[in-house]
């Protein structure tokens, strides 16, 4: 989901989607993944995942995680960076940290503002780890290229929330979890439990 939400809004796929729908036939020139840096925030099991498919697509990939070692960034396929560098060098940051105290807020303005006018921001993770009202301000301004949001601060996301209103947001409505792989596992793990209980 995080590589497809930066595909879809560095592409502009859902505008691009409308338009075609509306008659319209643009061809608009869009940056690809392919050469871009893309760094990590939360370097975990999901974390590592997301840098596997990177590097499918020829990214170069940091990561960031409060315990990271450059060890575990080598073995993962990144290269271990402290958060605020991270920020300034990524072309992508797509958040995978887990919601603790220590996290909440972790991307504030101050950190958005180390970001490239020219980078995206992908949010599958949760939404309070993302200052949502600097990320607003910086996306309105054209301070940042764009970002994909699976998670808020609010859920569902109110009608008329200044989000909506944004033309370089895709949002989703957290769908991160519900696929078919996932809930297999729900449901596997969930007979496990009731049959070991049964035992």
């Amino acid at each position: 989901l995080a590589i497809g939400l930066a595909i879809a809004v560095m592409r502009r796929i859902p505008a691009n989607d409308a338009a075609v729908r509306r008659g319209e036939w643009t061809t608009p020139s869009t940056p690809v993944l392919h050469g871009k840096t893309l760094g990590i925030v939360g370097l975990g099991q999901v974390g590592r995942q997301v840098a596997r498919i990177a590097s499918v697509f020829g990214m170069r990939v940091l990561g960031w995680s409060p315990r990271l070692s450059d060890a575990a960034a080598k073995e993962a396929g990144a290269e271990r960076r402290d958060l605020d560098d991270l920020l300034a060098e990524s072309d992508v940051v797509s958040i995978h940290a887990s919601l603790t105290p220590a996290s909440r807020g972790l991307l504030n303005a101050r950190r958005l503002a180390l970001m490239k006018p020219t980078a995206y921001l992908i949010n599958t993770a949760r939404g309070p780890i993302l200052d949502e009202r600097a990320l607003i301000a910086a996306l309105g301004e054209r301070r940042l290229a764009g970002a994909g949001l699976d998670v808020f601060d609010q859920e569902p996301l109110p009608p008329g929330h200044p989000l909506t209103k944004l033309q370089n947001v895709v949002l989703q409505p957290h769908i991160g979890y519900p696929t078919d792989d996932g809930y297999r596992r729900f449901s596997e793990a969930a007979s496990r439990v009731l049959l070991d209980w049964m035992d």
